[in-house]
């Protein structure tokens, strides 16, 4: 098949830092390209891919220090030069976000798919949605998908990673030395709760995390009062390179979320690592982890202490072998294909998957 896919601008595809759509856009397309299919990715022109790039902007637009940028503008752009080119591909998959893309493809949505990597909740997007309602779209959870049901469902499709993305040292963080927490340091995060949780259990924590600007505060007022470089250490925004022994070097990974994730993607880092994780029950967690084989779920502080001691036991070579059988980049290509398959058939309903 011909298979365009459309980025965010933001970050490169995939991300030098912080940027979990554009990495699983990268793993999806490599691993699209090692099926034979042929794909074009349409991106930034400092993104780095086996496919054909399309670059329709020369800089992501987080890493660019210029300080007046617009990313309408881009986008609008970019979507510009995906129509005049969209003749070209059998099927164009959109990962951007807030559907923005709609109006420019009404034409042609049933050669379309949507994967929305974000939160389905906005008060703006059921509306918005009934007006395009012929756009086929794909989930990445359950979860995800539930706050908006009345989509044209096609599939529900988990992230995935290479398989020899991480290498797990099963020997690592056996020693408990500490607890390991990834991702943004927001609000609906809940950072504060993972010191919470490794104070009460007596284990040192690492943050390694993103502050973005809406998130500065909080940051300021509530978590930076907690790290006091010894018991609780702020290690900073991680290159994806240094990932592995962060997360593989720890006893545990704790993902104590306060939002409806869609899905997590540093909770399958983490088990590609070998490493467990201990992550709050909402959201897409449940679909993810296998409680007592790869981690745990809480609902309370007090849930999160007392599955510790149970937690460091849980055998790290059944966490790895877990995610192989479940979140490998060439099953979710597979699957992708597959859903590109029923929708150039003329299946457009919604799937049970």
């Amino acid at each position: 098949m011909k298979i365009a896919h459309v980025a965010p601008l933001y970050e490169s595809v995939p991300p030098q830092l912080y940027g979990g759509t554009e990495r699983i856009i990268s793993y999806l397309t490599e691993a699209l390209v090692d099926l034979g299919h042929d794909v074009t990715l349409f991106a930034s022109g400092d993104s780095r891919t086996s496919a054909r790039l399309v670059a329709c902007r020369e800089q992501a637009l987080r890493l660019d220090p210029r300080p007046l940028k617009s990313e309408i503008a881009a986008h609008l752009a970019m979507l510009e030069e995906v129509r005049s080119r969209a003749d070209d591909f059998d099927v164009i998959h959109f990962h951007l976000s807030h559907f923005q893309h709609f109006p420019f493809f009404e034409y042609m949505a049933g050669r379309t798919v949507t994967t929305p990597h974000g939160r389905l909740d906005y008060v703006d997007l059921a509306p918005t949605y009934r007006r395009f309602p012929s756009f086929p779209m794909i989930s990445i959870s359950r979860s995800q998908r539930a706050r908006l049901p009345d989509a044209n469902w096609i599939a529900t499709i988990p992230h995935g990673l290479p398989l020899d993305l991480y290498e797990p040292d099963y020997e690592a963080g056996t020693d408990g030395t500490y607890l390991a927490f990834l991702g943004r340091l927001s609000r609906d995060k809940r950072p504060d709760r993972a010191v919470e949780i490794a104070r009460r259990t007596g284990l040192k924590l690492k943050l390694a995390a993103k502050i973005g600007d809406g998130d500065r505060a909080y940051f300021r007022e509530v978590v930076e009062p907690l790290i006091d470089g010894d018991r609780v250490e702020y290690v900073g925004e991680i290159e994806e390179a240094e990932k592995a022994a962060f997360l593989g070097n720890a006893a545990g990974l704790l993902f104590p979320i306060d939002w409806p994730e869609p899905f997590g993607l540093v909770v399958i880092e983490a088990m590609a690592c070998g490493t467990p994780v201990l992550a709050w029950n909402c959201g897409a967690m449940p679909e993810i982890i296998d409680p007592g084989v790869t981690g745990f779920l809480a609902e309370s502080i007090e849930d999160a202490v007392a599955s510790m001691p149970d937690l460091l036991g849980l055998d790290r070579r059944h966490v790895r072998e877990t995610f192989e059988a479940r979140f490998s980049a060439s099953r979710m290509a597979r699957d992708y294909a597959a859903a590109y398959a029923r929708l150039l058939g003329g299946g457009t309903q919604a799937q049970a998957s």
